[in-house]
């Protein structure tokens, strides 16, 4: 047994600034002095496309829901942490990283909960199985874009074909 709590998030602590959509988040990025905002997608999920309702809206407000807060009359979000695999950008500039918050695998969270699918792809696979899975659970339960009466018809990629 270790003296180090089982919860500790792995990575990098940065402040959430926005919640783009069920996939990406705007964060800051302090490194180098200079204060930027960074897009950030989570890896091995594929979330519904934010016009494809009501899924899309759906998974953009569960992430606000899970790391926000009102404090007051202003609605903040909370810092998250970063853990990068293999492939630390996509080819649009984004960072590709699995999202911590209070020792919850975000990414794991939303698919288990159904709000998005799980998307594996090379070379980023340190929680594939976790994601899958977790999508396996999801869809047996019915959460969702998996609930029987009321299911997600096409794939956001097919979405997005079909509504250019």
């Amino acid at each position: 047994m270790g003296c180090q709590p089982s919860n500790v998030s792995p990575g990098n602590p940065v402040q959430v600034q926005r919640v783009v959509s069920g996939q990406t988040l705007e964060v800051l990025n302090q490194k180098g002095g200079t204060a930027l905002i960074a897009r950030v997608r989570l890896i091995g999920v594929e979330a519904p496309d934010i016009k494809q309702q009501p899924w899309g809206e759906a998974a953009k407000n569960r992430i606000e829901e899970t790391i926000g807060e009102f404090m007051g009359e202003k609605f903040v979000f909370k810092p998250v942490f970063l853990e990068f695999d293999v492939q630390r950008q996509d080819s649009f500039g984004r960072w590709l990283a699995y999202v911590w918050y209070n020792g919850v695998l975000l990414n794991e969270k939303l698919v288990k909960e159904g709000y998005a699918l799980a998307a594996v792809r090379s070379p980023n696979h340190k929680y594939s199985d976790r994601v899958v899975q977790a999508q396996e659970y999801a869809r047996i339960m019915g959460y969702g874009i998996w609930n029987p009466d009321k299911p997600m018809r096409l794939t956001p990629a097919e979405f997005r074909r079909r509504n250019p």
